[in-house]
């Protein structure tokens, strides 16, 4: 019995987006979107300067390497790495969508402007893997992978739905703490 990779990876991650993790983000707050749980935290600020990451009124915290430990992020900084790394690169590498990059990237302030995005976002992204059939799927990723671009995009889609599953996993447990203060 042949696998149908497309239908099979795609299936795991709106499985894990509609019943796990979307539903749980209903309802997400400023409050809770910027909210800080320990000292130090990475998260989205409003702009200081220009030469601070993104564009618009909001900058994020970054470093390149991270620190080690690298710090605590908040919910705002984690679904905006889906929204720029997780995703929109990908996006926009693969299936044409607008270029997304930590430095140029318009930061939401709010949660209703982010998870308005990650919605935008996902639905690209899940479209997008749809309609690659086979031989797109074991072809490789390309130069936008950088070292990684030899693998096929079933590599990739596959590090995806990791990605995905592991940050909003962080999210709603951020969340939980949020609530249970």
């Amino acid at each position: 019995m042949a696998v149908n990779w497309t239908k099979e990876l795609t299936d795991q991650l709106d499985f894990h987006w509609q019943v796990h993790t979307r539903p749980k983000l209903a309802g997400l707050t400023d409050e809770e979107y910027l909210w800080e749980p320990v000292a130090g935290c990475w998260t989205v600020r409003p702009r200081k300067s220009d030469d601070e990451p993104g564009t618009g009124p909001f900058t994020i915290d970054f470093a390149y390497p991270e620190p080690a430990p690298p710090p605590v992020t908040t919910i705002a900084w984690r679904l905006n790495h889906v929204l720029v790394g997780v995703l929109g690169a990908r996006i926009a590498a693969h299936f044409g969508g607008a270029p997304a990059a930590y430095d140029t990237y318009p930061y939401p302030g709010t949660a209703a402007e982010a998870l308005e995005q990650l919605d935008g976002f996902y639905a690209q992204w899940v479209a997008g893997v749809r309609s690659l059939d086979e031989e797109a799927m074991a072809r490789p990723c390309g130069p936008a992978e950088g070292p990684y671009g030899k693998y096929p995009m079933t590599t990739l889609v596959l590090h995806i739905n990791r990605e995905m599953i592991h940050h909003c996993a962080e999210v709603l447990l951020l969340r939980d703490l949020y609530r249970s203060r």
